[in-house]
C-alpha cells in the first residue's frame, strides 16, 4: 500500500506555514509501519498516477503550495506529467511545485529533454524546483542551464551528512544562497534538526525551512489540517 505523507515548510521570519511537501511511503499489508520505498522506479506508474489524483482530490488545505518530488525518469514520464497537471487544476489557486531530485545513473537524461518537460509543466501553471542542490548530479555546473526556469532550489543538509560532508554545509549553503539571490528564486533549507542549525539559517538570513526540527512527515489528516504553526506540535 502506498500513501502520501506530508511535511510542513515554513517561513521562519514570518512565523507562517507556506506549504507541504508530499512524500510517498509504503506499507506491507501485514505490517503497521510506513517506510520509504526501496526504489521509486519500482512503483507502478498507474499506482503513482492514481494516488496523486486521489490525494489531490482530497487535499483542501488553505495554503500557498504543495510540493511533489520525482526523479528525472518520473519527471519525464508523460503519464505522470498529465496526472500532475490535472492535480494543479483541482488544487488551484494552491500552487503545485514539482521537485526534481537526484539519483545515481540519471545523468543519461539530457538537459534538452528536461527543458522540454519543464516548459510543459510551467505552461500549465506549475512551478519547477531543483532538489538536492550541491550533491549527486545536482551540482552547479550540471544544473546551471535549468536555473533560469526554476522558481525554487532546495538545499538538503541530510544529503551532505549521508556523504560525510557535513563540514562543507556552511560554505555550500552560502554559495547556494547567493545563487538563489542571483537568479531571484526561492531557497528552501531542508534537514534542519536542531537549535544550532536553526540558528545557522538565521545567521545566513534564510527564512524558508523544512526539517524534523519543525515537523516530521506524517500521514495527512484530511479533516483537521490547519493553516497555522500549531500543526507542528501535532507531529510525533
Amino acid at each position: 500500500m502506498y500513501r502520501y505523507f506530508i511535511q510542513p515548510q515554513l517561513d521562519k521570519f514570518n512565523n507562517s506555514l507556506i506549504g507541504y511537501e508530499m512524500l510517498i511511503r509504503y506499507r506491507e499489508t501485514d505490517q503497521d509501519r510506513w517506510t520509504l520505498p526501496e526504489s521509486f522506479d519500482n512503483i507502478p506508474i498507474d499506482v503513482q498516477v492514481s494516488l496523486l489524483k486521489a490525494t489531490a482530490s482530497e487535499l483542501a488545505l488553505k495554503i500557498g503550495s504543495v510540493s511533489i518530488n520525482f526523479n528525472r525518469k518520473q519527471f519525464l514520464n508523460d503519464d505522470i506529467a498529465a496526472a500532475v497537471i490535472d492535480a494543479q487544476k483541482k488544487l488551484f489557486p494552491v500552487h503545485v511545485i514539482v521537485e526534481v531530485t537526484e539519483e545515481p545513473g540519471e545523468d543519461t537524461f539530457t538537459l534538452a529533454a528536461m527543458q522540454q518537460q519543464i516548459d510543459k509543466y510551467k505552461a500549465n501553471g506549475l512551478q519547477f524546483s531543483i532538489d538536492d542542490v550541491g550533491t549527486g548530479i545536482n551540482v552547479y555546473d550540471h544544473i546551471k542551464p535549468l536555473l533560469e526556469s526554476a522558481e525554487e532550489i532546495k538545499f538538503a543538509m541530510q544529503n551532505f551528512r549521508a556523504e560525510d560532508r557535513e563540514n562543507e554545509i556552511p560554505i555550500q549553503l552560502k554559495f547556494w544562497r547567493d545563487i538563489a539571490v542571483q537568479h531571484d528564486i526561492r531557497l528552501i533549507l531542508e534537514g534542519v534538526e536542531n537549535d544550532a542549525e536553526d540558528q545557522m539559517a538565521n545567521d545566513l538570513n534564510i527564512s524558508l525551512r523544512q526539517g524534523y526540527y519543525y515537523g516530521k512527515p506524517h500521514l495527512f489528516k484530511w479533516q483537521i489540517a490547519r493553516n497555522n504553526l500549531n500543526e507542528f506540535s501535532d507531529v510525533d
